[in-house]
């Protein structure tokens, strides 16, 4: 077991290479996704990626409400 000045070197050591493998990872998964949820649902407030999406959910999900002013032109 390392004791004293050795373990606070071997910390430090410890640290720091952590810092790089997070550095060199780059960019977390979870927030790269919610980055691309642009579109939100009034009535739900489900989140989608592209307006495709959201007219179809729309279209399946809330019938009887009155379609969202961005939805009126795009092509499901």
């Amino acid at each position: 077991m390392a004791r004293g000045h050795q373990k606070f070197q071997s910390q430090q050591k410890n640290a720091k290479k952590q810092a790089e493998i997070k550095k060199s990872k780059g960019h977390d998964q979870k927030a790269a996704a919610k980055a691309a949820l642009v579109y939100t649902c009034t009535v739900c407030r489900t989140q989608m990626p592209d307006p495709k999406t959201f007219k179809q959910h729309f279209e399946s999900k809330h019938p009887k409400s009155p379609m969202p002013p961005e939805l009126v032109g795009v092509e499901a």
